[in-house]
């Protein structure tokens, strides 16, 4: 194929995705169903993977633009606004697109689009882009500092005012900047297949690039197609953020134990718990959703492992009894992983947190039924809202007299490393501190956001 029809034909299966994406399906998911409509080579789906993910990050900026550069401040059409922000968003944020073949093709696919009449409006809005910006920033930003923020990363103004709140106006913003990065790619070494210096060694071999990461399995990559990296079907290794391998080594499983993953799919973390106690004794990896515990026992035959049952079920209707270890990664609004989510930041509201936050606390009362005294549940979300991480905690010891925090020592892991996860808050309303969890920011670390409380029961019933 030309290279001029090449270029057409990506832009316009990122224009499918983009209007499916209005149509709420999840952004993933649209980008795999649009790919899967017509072959292209890596560079070209590198490119469309791009462009969608870009724009959906990128929206509120783009938008803002739009009406800015808009001679009437009436709502565009969906298609009309989507070609608009793909025009756009090459010519604001990809230095290797020309500004004329961002034109040329964004009106190319106006008229493609049954958009005939529209052609000329988007040749002219960006142009007129491209004139400006020979001069400087075309944005104009809001002078408050939040919806400052908000507009010039592409944010809801309420994300950025929980930040600001949280972690100070500056942190905040390098936060907004971190997110708007493509995400990483992170392996965890299987040890009872391999180690991770004869990993490094076939990547070398290979000449992928790398760098190893403060946690004993985990290795970064640039983006790479999985199947290409040395040792995937050997097992020797499984894709998994380092932020979510430290919920693993929080949890601690010994050889001989019985482990409940609760909300296991797709499996990371039960795999990861199998590989810790050396598959010996029972990880049960329990999901509401048959279709996702099946890539997770793909991926348990892949890597080796013989000590995980799965169990499709709600966890709300799930009963164990005196179990050793319960790991509850519940269901969060995804604030820590909004790189890996592009519309995450657009689906949540502080409404959904809320509902969420009630959820929560009822999984977490619930599972922790099942643990023997002198057990241990970790409670892990990749989110950095309060009200999902410290406030379901909090909530939870001030009605179960016979848990306590269980503070985290890994000694696999280097002190100041530790050091700098560990997170207390100060005394809330009610008198309670909480210390002795770990809170991963993303911008700090360079890891995913997490937050990972680890609670143990009293060996012994609490007298009154």
């Amino acid at each position: 194929m030309a290279g001029d029809a090449r270029q057409k034909q990506a832009r316009q299966i990122a224009l499918e995705a983009l209007l499916q994406i209005e149509r709420e399906v999840f952004s993933d998911t649209a980008l795999d169903k649009s790919l899967s409509q017509a072959p292209l080579d890596p560079r070209d789906r590198r490119f469309v993977t791009e462009l969608v993910y870009g724009v959906t990050r990128r929206r509120r900026t783009l938008d803002v633009l739009i009406d800015q550069l808009s001679r009437k401040r009436s709502r565009h059409p969906v298609k009309l606004q989507a070609i608009l922000r793909l025009g756009l968003y090459q010519l604001r944020y990809l230095t290797q697109v020309p500004p004329s073949a961002a034109v040329n093709t964004s009106v190319e696919l106006a008229k493609h689009s049954g958009l005939r009449g529209l052609a000329g409006l988007v040749n002219g809005m960006l142009r007129q882009y491209s004139r400006l910006q020979a001069q400087g920033d075309p944005l104009r930003l809001p002078e408050e500092p939040i919806a400052r923020l908000a507009v010039e990363h592409s944010y809801p103004d309420w994300i950025v005012a929980l930040w600001v709140d949280t972690v100070g106006l500056e942190d905040a913003e390098t936060l907004c900047q971190w997110f708007n990065q493509p995400p990483s790619l992170d392996l965890r070494i299987n040890p009872l297949k391999t180690k991770r210096t004869e990993v490094t060694a076939a990547l070398d071999a290979a000449g992928i690039g790398y760098q190893t990461l403060p946690l004993p399995q985990a290795i970064q990559l640039s983006a790479q197609p999985v199947k290409s990296i040395p040792g995937f079907d050997a097992g020797w290794w499984s894709v998994q953020d380092s932020s979510a391998q430290l919920v693993g080594h929080c949890l601690a499983p010994q050889p001989g134990e019985t482990i409940v993953d609760a909300c296991a799919a797709p499996g990371g973390k039960a795999t990861h718990a199998a590989e810790l106690m050396g598959d010996r004794g029972v990880v049960w990896a329990c999901d509401r959703s048959a279709k996702r515990l099946k890539r997770l026992q793909d991926n348990q035959a892949r890597l080796g492992l013989s000590s995980l049952q799965t169990k499709a079920v709600d966890l709300r209707e799930l009963d164990f009894e005196a179990v050793d270890r319960v790991l509850l990664d519940v269901p969060c609004s995804g604030l820590g992983t909004l790189h890996r989510h592009a519309d995450a930041r657009w689906r949540q509201t502080p409404e959904t947190v809320a509902g969420l936050a009630q959820l929560q606390q009822e999984l977490l009362n619930h599972g922790a039924s099942w643990v023997k005294p002198g057990g241990v549940l970790v409670y892990a979300t990749c989110t950095l809202h309060p009200q999902e991480n410290e406030a379901v905690v909090r909530q939870f010891l001030m009605t179960h007299s016979d848990w306590a925090i269980d503070p985290i020592d890994l000694p696999d892991i280097a002190p100041e490393q530790l050091s700098s996860w560990r997170w207390s808050t100060p005394r809330s309303d009610d008198g309670m501190a909480l210390t002795g969890c770990l809170k991963v920011w993303p911008h700090r670390h360079n890891m995913d956001g997490f937050f990972v409380a680890r609670l143990r029961r009293e060996p012994h019933p609490i007298e009154g």
